[in-house]
């Protein structure tokens, strides 16, 4: 089958230095690929390349006649358009036009009303219509940058779902690792102008990609030992940091069994004696939050205790209220009843997604040194500002490179390189991986693994919540935010158990209710047959084990290349995953069958 897309010998340098050269790359139908490469490496180039969005300076872009291409960029510009509808319009092929229905059921799909207007649109919606754009043309080849930005966890899911039903051959450049692990099945490795591809699941790409190296280091060191030691220095460096991270996760999960045993003891003595303890132990404290917009209560009845150490993530939709329940835990904003008690001896420092702080007009080394020197005061101590930079991925004579020449994670980098040399014990981040790339992304999480303060921040990237904090703050709807320990997946698991309950519990309210209203039969017997109750015991623990089960088979199903390697074992875990789904439904169903009984008999 030819390919739907190739690129051949293409070549890229703007007029400066190169970007890539000698690129050859072909897509075939059903193609499922991970662009991966550090910050300035050309992955939005080449992404622009194929998409026929950047003409090369050499080589050629071939598609075959009829071919559809969806490129979906990372900073769609819109606003010429009046709304959503002529937005999406404007995308609908020549050969499509007399199939207007495809436009509203596109925005329909992505949930945007056909008249919003583009000009005011918030940052998700502007998403979302570039995502109806993309999707209105039924496109063959699917390419996207970075394209759960802006986006909600509810909206990334959704497209996760979108996408991996769709037939289209995708190519993905993102840092969401949970959104690569579920759609991708094959890497393209951008690094110093070479691509590098293999059939493998992006779960697998650090070990693979740090053999590469470690073979390249080992050839190099044979002709070259300068350009040698800066490979060791940059595998070895990434390494070590995983080496480190594995320690971080030991030490995260006592972290979270402590939060977990803390939220238990709530409301016994202990945890009312913690508050007058050594100083600075309690960071934030609020009771019965409540705040209103109008008639829109964004909090309601809200509760939480942070104690110095805890890593506190705050997660919900977009336009949930997310920012204003964080300013009302750090005191910048009023509550309309309840209380916030802030610790004693805080010294917060918020970092802010739009990287406002930041002065296009000065160099790396004017934003970070003492004026005047190349030292940086780093919690107190002076540092050289080139062996600082280092530490955020920079090179020593990025010191003298314009703030207005760096890329988005670059910015990101040198952002978090400013806040995190002062001084703090509680830092505030507001979606805090926007715009970085995998590297640095491990770089965020190793440096706010490492810190030994308090942490609050609002994210939408589940992996690095699960990786990093200790307690989840969950909105559950109408003003409702719940906490529970642990992780996103963690916090998903713990809320479906209680949403679990609370229908099992509803479902018993509702029989005894009835039982109420009609003539009491005759009971036949005062309590459950042995059988009856040996069972009722029995199937708490059984749907445990077949949720476990569940979630195994379901990460197995999730390597995308499991089909092409093993086609018999992929078809005996969707075939187990199916019986264990129908055994979980029909233990659930006869264990509040025997909960009815049971209330009834003791009612």
């Amino acid at each position: 089958m030819p390919p739907i897309l190739s690129l051949k010998a293409v070549k890229v340098g703007f007029g400066g230095p190169v970007l890539f050269d000698g690129i050859d790359l072909h897509l075939e139908r059903g193609d499922r690929v991970a662009l991966v490469g550090r910050n300035g490496s050309g992955k939005s180039t080449l992404l622009k390349v194929l998409a026929g969005a950047v003409v090369p300076d050499a080589g050629e872009r071939v598609v075959p006649p009829h071919a559809r291409v969806a490129y979906l960029p990372q900073v769609p510009h819109l606003d010429h358009y009046a709304t959503a509808h002529d937005a999406v319009l404007a995308a609908l092929p020549p050969e499509m036009s007399h199939e207007p229905w495809r436009v509203d059921a596109a925005l329909d799909e992505v949930g945007l009303p056909a008249d919003r207007v583009m000009t005011t649109v918030s940052g998700g919606e502007l998403r979302r219509a570039a995502l109806a754009r993309m999707l209105v043309s039924d496109p063959d080849v699917i390419l996207l940058d970075e394209p759960t930005n802006h986006l909600d966890l509810p909206t990334i899911e959704w497209l996760e779902g979108v996408l991996d039903n769709h037939r289209a051959a995708l190519v993905i450049v993102s840092h969401d690792r949970a959104f690569l692990n579920r759609l991708t099945t094959s890497i393209l490795w951008l690094e110093r102008g070479v691509v590098q591809r293999t059939e493998r699941p992006f779960s697998e790409f650090e070990a693979w990609s740090d053999a590469l190296l470690a073979e390249e280091a080992a050839q190099r060191a044979k002709f070259d030992k300068r350009i040698a030691e800066e490979t060791r220095w940059s595998r070895e460096g990434i390494s070590a940091r995983r080496t480190r991270n594995q320690g971080r996760l030991r030490r995260l999960y006592a972290m979270r069994d402590e939060k977990a045993e803390q939220r238990k003891r709530q409301g016994n003595a202990r945890l009312i004696a913690d508050v007058g303890e050594s100083s600075g132990k309690l960071v934030i404290e609020a009771k019965g939050l409540r705040k209103a917009f109008g008639d829109r209560v964004v909090v309601d009845d809200f509760s939480t205790r942070i104690i110095r150490g805890d890593r506190v993530a705050l997660v919900g939709p977009n336009g949930a209220g997310k920012t204003t329940l964080l300013k009302l835990l750090v005191g910048t904003l009023a509550p309309d009843a309840g209380t916030v008690r802030q610790g004693t001896q805080l010294t917060p420092v918020f970092v802010d997604q739009h990287r406002q702080k930041l002065d296009d007009s000065q160099t790396l080394q004017e934003v970070l040194c003492v004026p005047g020197t190349d030292r940086v005061m780093v919690h107190g101590a002076p540092r050289h500002v080139a062996g600082y930079l280092r530490d955020f991925l920079f090179q020593g004579n990025d010191a003298r490179r314009a703030v207005s020449g760096l890329s988005g994670g670059e910015r990101a980098r040198l952002l978090l390189a400013l806040e995190l040399k002062q001084p703090s014990n509680l830092l505030i981040l507001d979606e805090p991986t926007n715009d970085l790339d995998l590297e640095t992304l491990d770089l965020l999480q190793e440096v706010l693994g490492e810190y030994e303060g308090t942490l609050v921040l609002v994210s939408h990237d589940r992996d690095f919540l699960d990786r990093l904090v200790t307690s989840t703050i969950l909105f559950e709807g109408e003003g409702r935010w719940t906490e529970y320990a642990g992780g996103y997946t963690d916090a998903l698991s713990q809320q479906r158990n209680v949403q679990r309950q609370a229908q099992a519990a509803e479902t018993a309210r509702v029989a005894a209710a009835t039982k109420a209203e009609a003539p009491a039969p005759k009971r036949s017997k005062k309590k459950l047959s042995y059988n009856e109750q040996k069972a009722y015991e029995a199937l708490p623990g059984e749907m445990e084990a077949l949720e476990a089960e569940i979630a195994a088979l379901e990460a197995a199903l999730t390597d995308g290349a499991l089909y092409a390697r093993d086609p018999d074992g992929f078809m005996a875990r969707t075939q187990a995953l199916a019986d264990a789904r129908a055994a979980l439904e029909a233990k659930e169903e006869r264990w509040l069958e025997l909960e009815l009984m049971r209330e009834a008999l003791d009612g």
